[in-house]
């Protein structure tokens, strides 16, 4: 039931503007593109209401006063940071938007002393600086209960120079990380408005002269052109004109223009719609996304040809594959000296705080990973970038494949239980495959120590065969690697001076690859063992051949496990056992429909090929 004063229509300026008995210049336009401002005087700083204290309390923010819980309200509920300044601790009633001169200092609402440097905006009164532009403001500008005059701000601060004063004060806010990603700039005057009346509603006082608003006029966001046939494609779902419209105007955008192209007008606050992508995303959003199909279509987006490299990595990572190994995609820093590797400014982890020169180097934590959890089989690779010191103050990037190979070099079978381990031989191969779909024919010049290979192309070193050392205990096997480089900073747009025989084709249409993909099984699997008397004379393979035939189609896998020739069978035959696995997408099997294919499989590969099970 409080009277509360209009508050009047603003005195604009670009450079500066008075009223109310405060002046504020603006200084630094590219910095705060826009800063409003208002005087309240004879207010009375206290308690807040319960309502003000339950709304914040809510949104995990204590009360702290009227006036600074009324500015942290609007911050929740306007998505728009403010800052009120006790009037009478500004210097000649005066605030000035400008740059930070060297070495300048103030003290923040955190108790915290911060040394400002020129690349930093601040709010300054007539002689030092009593706030961080869009971070926080000052202890000696701050509202305390003794406050009677209030100069209430409302600003726009550049995005770009609030993410870079927060990252080098090391001080996270709300106000920093709303202004970081952008607020609605022609939002400021009602949200100053508003809160102008809220203090003076629950603090009192009056306001004091119109608001000063000093800097650009925000501009208008630019129309988006949307084609209805482009969005269906981009979408992979059918989309019409009409629902694309109802859908963006339900959330404030204006939408005009036929069914099949679609003029559309963001609104002030949503500055991240630039592109028609992004509006179907916004589509996508409000339809739902469970009710998007989940088809992957085997096209490409577009008749270019794919880059070299690209085509480069595909071929090796299916070499790769081929020949049983495993890609990993392991972070690129290590733990190694200054003088050899580049640091990381900012390390993630203060124990890996310097980048890679070689895979290998990262493929080799990944296998001491392994062996602390006992596993001595590793077979991995990785195709990735590298860093080596450059001339410059940017380090010098590289593109490189790497393996590493130890333990079985095949994984385990009936018929050899233990697989012979890795050796040289198998990394050199592996090594001269990679470097001849890499660079054409090589040849491996024998090298020394650890450096069992060397890789050469045309006279050029192109990759090499390493013994690698690892901290492994005594059941582990020798380890190996791999390291062939593909292209640098300074050759990765040119493409290769040949074209591999067993290259893939360049062509779009022949990259096409056409895969089934089917979803993980969320039933159990119902298994059983044959072991099946087989005469000398029946292949294995026409026993397979009946029991893929009679089982059906919950047969998920059939495979042989073992085959036994000695004592306790019959002269001309030999025991062979297979073990089958069924499954059924949409519920559990039962114990009786399983047996019963067990007992329709026996009696079919008795009466076909008069085979009967070894127990028999």
């Amino acid at each position: 039931g409080t009277s509360v004063a209009l508050v009047p229509e603003s005195v604009a300026h670009r450079a500066a503007a008075t009223s109310g008995g405060a002046t504020v210049r603006n200084e630094d336009i590219d910095g705060c593109p826009r800063y409003m401002a208002v005087v309240i005087r004879g207010v009375t700083v206290g308690p807040s209401p319960e309502w003000l204290v339950k709304r914040l309390d809510a949104v995990g923010s204590r009360s702290i006063s009227n006036v600074v819980d009324a500015t942290n309200y609007a911050l929740h509920g306007f998505g728009q940071p403010m800052h009120a300044f006790d009037l009478a601790k500004l210097g000649e009633a005066t605030i000035v938007v400008r740059r930070a001169q060297s070495g300048e200092r103030m003290v923040t609402l955190d108790g915290i002393g911060r040394v400002l440097t020129p690349e930093m905006t601040i709010i300054a009164d007539a002689s030092v600086p009593v706030a961080i532009a869009g971070v926080m403001g000052g202890r000696d500008s701050e509202v305390t209960d003794a406050t009677k005059d209030l100069l209430l701000e409302v600003a726009f601060f550049d995005p770009r120079r609030v993410r870079k004063t927060r990252r080098a004060l090391g001080l996270t806010t709300d106000a920093s990380y709303r202004f970081e990603r952008g607020i609605d700039p022609h939002g400021t005057r009602d949200a100053l408005v508003a809160v102008a009346q809220l203090i003076v509603a629950i603090a009192g006082g009056r306001v004091d002269g119109a608001p000063v608003d000093v800097g650009e006029p925000p501009h208008a966001p630019s129309p988006v052109t949307f084609d209805v046939a482009r969005g269906t494609r981009l979408l992979g779902a059918p989309l019409t004109g009409p629902a694309v419209r109802d859908a963006l105007v339900g959330i404030g955008f204006d939408v005009q223009g036929s069914n099949d192209v679609l003029h559309v007008m963001p609104p002030s606050w949503r500055a991240d719609v630039q592109r028609d992508v992004d509006l179907v995303e916004e589509v996508a959003r409000l339809r739902g996304y469970d009710t998007l199909p989940d088809d992957l279509s085997a096209f490409r987006p577009g008749n270019v040809p794919d880059h070299p490299l690209a085509t480069l990595t595909r071929a090796l990572r299916e070499l790769l594959v081929g020949e049983g190994l495993l890609e990993v995609r392991p972070m690129p820093f290590v733990s190694a000296d200054d003088a050899t590797h580049v640091r990381v400014a900012n390390p993630l982890a203060d124990n890996e705080p310097h980048l890679r020169r070689v895979i290998v180097e990262t493929l080799a934590l990944r296998a001491q990973h392994n062996l602390s959890r006992m596993e001595g089989n590793i077979r991995l690779f990785e195709i990735g970038a590298v860093f080596a010191p450059g001339e410059g103050a940017l380090p010098r990037e590289s593109l490189h494949a790497g393996v590493l190979i130890m333990g079985a070099s095949r994984p385990p079978h009936f018929t050899e239980p233990k697989p012979p381990a890795y050796d040289a031989w198998d990394a050199r191969r592996i090594g001269e495959r990679m470097a001849a779909r890499a660079h054409g024919e090589v040849e491996a010049v024998p090298g020394e120590g650890d450096l069992l290979w060397t890789l050469k192309a045309n006279g050029q070193e192109v990759g090499r065969v390493l013994r690698l050392v690892l901290d492994r205990p005594v059941w582990a096997e020798e380890a190996f690697g791999v390291e062939v480089w593909m292209a640098t900073t300074e050759n990765a747009n040119v493409a290769p001076a040949h074209q591999h025989a067993s290259s893939p084709p360049s062509d779009a249409r022949s990259q096409r690859v056409h895969r089934r993909f089917t979803p993980l099984p969320t039933f159990p699997a119902a298994e059983f063992d044959l072991a099946l008397l087989l005469p000398t004379t029946v292949a294995a393979a026409d026993v397979e051949r009946v029991i893929r035939a009679t089982a059906g189609p919950l047969l998920e896998q059939l495979s042989v496990f073992d085959e036994f020739r000695g004592p306790g069978l019959p002269d001309g035959y030999r025991s062979v056992a297979w073990r089958l696995t069924f499954r059924d997408a949409t519920r559990t099997l039962r114990d009786k429909e399983v047996e019963g294919r067990r007992s329709k499989i026996l009696q079919t590969l008795e009466k076909d090929l008069g085979i009967r099970p070894r127990s028999a």
